[in-house]
């Protein structure tokens, strides 16, 4: 089968480590990739905004499955372009559609479907520049910290936390004045929740899901969970507080009423879901939904999945996925990310990457790197994620903490303290 895997980060190269595995893949494309994923199939410069660029690409190249790896594509209607396509309906897209991808791509929509079918979440009201006096009259019946979130995809960086009033109407304002363009022109405001986060992720037909390993990742650039929030620092796999009468009041009162809501709605959902969850007095809450899978936490589940994925995502395509198996990996999994000085500022790309040839027990998934003869260089804030296996999480991040010292570039940070909290 040949397959052609959407993306250029380190969830990308993660997925096409796992994917060049299966023994029922022909050929593996990865679009743009990058100098990690090359390893594993072969880098194809598309652009994944052009659909039409992508249908010429997909029937030149006979590709007989399509896995989206990032929001944007799935946001814009990439699945549903294929469903329309005499040419390309037939071709099975992991990723949902549009409706369904609005669980992403819109933070009010996504609260509303919480609602709707009763899965616990924080209290919330929704407002635009028409409605903002109100906006200020919700936040002044709000105890601090305020919770501040752009209605649409902001790169990540559309989450503010406020300890100040005054401050949390002003950002208000900011927002709904194009602070993150048109992503903001409607904010969601929400109670505050305190408690632990972990992320819970299920691949599914629409009908059924496989559970994969939960993860928590570490979002803030400093020690101690400070400083300002980046794309990811670290993840560890499992997660020790999340055990076995916990995932079953997950599953019990936040999957199944997902999936469950989603069929009520007639929302035809094939790929991944990702719940940001947290804990609060023993009991969980969603945070927010993805439609894909995470990063970095794609970096310590996938290597956990024993099982062949290429396998389990032709049986989500085809609706068949109870007849798959998902088998587990007992081993625990942990990654650190080594960025690029400066990030998540400013930072300069371009900086020779050494002695990734002299690690041998970790496994190195390429986030923002680029190869130029036969050199592989810094191209992007969040450069590479270190991955190993453990006893415990603990075990393993003792190892990539040893192999994050020897992968050197000029500039590189990494965090020293994941999983600091777990102890």
């Amino acid at each position: 089968m040949n397959v052609l895997l959407i993306g250029s980060g380190g969830r990308e190269n993660a997925l096409a480590w796992k994917l060049a595995q299966s023994p029922l893949l022909s050929k593996l494309f990865i679009a743009p990739g990058n100098a990690g994923t090359s390893s594993f199939g072969e880098n194809i410069k598309l652009t994944i905004s052009n659909f039409d660029e992508i249908k010429l690409f997909v029937k030149t190249n006979k590709i007989e499955l399509v896995f989206v790896g990032p929001e944007q594509p799935l946001v814009d209607g990439i699945h549903d372009f294929f469903l329309s396509d005499p040419d390309l309906k037939n071709i099975p897209v992991i990723g949902p559609q549009k409706a369904g991808a609005l669980l992403e791509g819109s933070k009010d929509f996504a609260k509303h479907f919480m609602i709707k079918h009763n899965i616990p979440t924080a209290k919330y009201q929704s407002f635009s520049k028409e409605n903002l006096t109100e906006g200020f009259t919700f936040l002044e019946t709000l105890k601090a910290p305020y919770v501040l979130k752009a209605d649409g995809l902001a790169a990540g960086k559309g989450v503010i936390i406020l300890d100040d009033l005054y401050e949390a109407k002003e950002t208000l304002k900011e927002m709904l004045n194009g602070k993150f363009g048109n992503a903001s022109s409607k904010v969601v405001i929400e109670e505050f929740l305190n408690g632990i986060e972990l992320s819970v992720f299920v691949l599914t037909d629409g009908k059924s899901y496989k559970l994969l390993p939960e993860a928590k990742d570490y979002k803030r650039i400093g020690e101690g969970d400070t400083g300002l929030n980046t794309g990811g620092m670290g993840a560890v796999s499992p997660v020790p507080f999340a055990d076995i009468g916990f995932m079953k009041k997950i599953e019990d009162k936040i999957i199944v009423p997902t999936i469950e809501g989603l069929q009520k709605d007639k929302i035809n959902y094939k790929g991944f879901i990702f719940f940001g969850l947290i804990k609060v007095n023993n009991e969980p809450f969603v945070i927010e939904y993805n439609v894909r899978l995470g990063d970095p936490e794609t970096e310590v589940v996938v290597p956990r999945i024993k099982s062949d994925l290429l396998d389990l995502l032709i049986h989500a395509g085809k609706g068949t996925l109870d007849q798959s198996i998902l088998e587990i990996d007992s081993r625990a999994a942990s990654t650190i990310m080594l960025v690029s000085g400066g990030y998540p500022g400013e930072y300069t790309n371009g900086k020779k990457i050494s002695n990734l040839n002299l690690i041998n027990d970790s496994l190195i998934f390429h986030a923002g790197t680029k190869t130029e003869n036969e050199v592989t260089f810094t191209n992007g804030g969040r450069v590479l994620a270190i991955t190993s296996y453990g006893k415990t999480i603990f075990d393993a991040l003792n190892i990539s903490l040893k192999n994050a010292k020897i992968a050197d570039f000029s500039g590189k940070y990494y965090r020293k303290d994941i999983g600091f909290d777990l102890k």
